[in-house]
């Protein structure tokens, strides 16, 4: 189970490096114009690179502290993090009345919710 959840962590911290980087490194403007970003128009520029550091920053904290073997408690908070996140995303999407935009959000929560709970419990480092 220890290299599932490497595995996975791996996948999110992946998704939310390229997802939060596009967030936190392009205008509000260029993202409003991408098929699936609509829900940019619902918040500030500031707002919108906040929530790409974040979740640079939650992408980060799922591999390098365990991998360097520093503080590795921060894995799961940091899945903790993202799975709030998510939850988030899917709140926006769903009060837009974009059910297509709940399907990815859905999938990382589950999954961030799966290494939170692996790494907080049985699989702990």
């Amino acid at each position: 189970m220890n290299v599932v959840l490497w595995i996975v962590a791996g996948v999110l911290a992946a998704a939310f490096l390229g997802a939060g980087g596009m967030k936190a490194a392009q205008p509000k403007e260029k993202l409003a114009a991408e098929p699936r970003m609509g829900w940019t128009e619902d918040f500030s520029g500031g707002a919108i690179k906040t929530i790409g550091a974040l979740e640079v920053l939650g992408a980060i904290g799922l591999i390098l502290p365990a991998l360097l073997d520093i503080a590795p408690i921060l894995v799961p908070i940091a899945a903790t993090g993202l799975a709030a996140a998510m939850l988030g995303a899917i709140i926006v999407h769903a009060r837009r009345n974009e059910t297509a935009g709940i399907v990815a959000p859905a999938v990382l929560f589950v999954l961030s919710a799966f290494v939170a709970w692996g790494r907080f419990g049985p699989y702990a480092f």
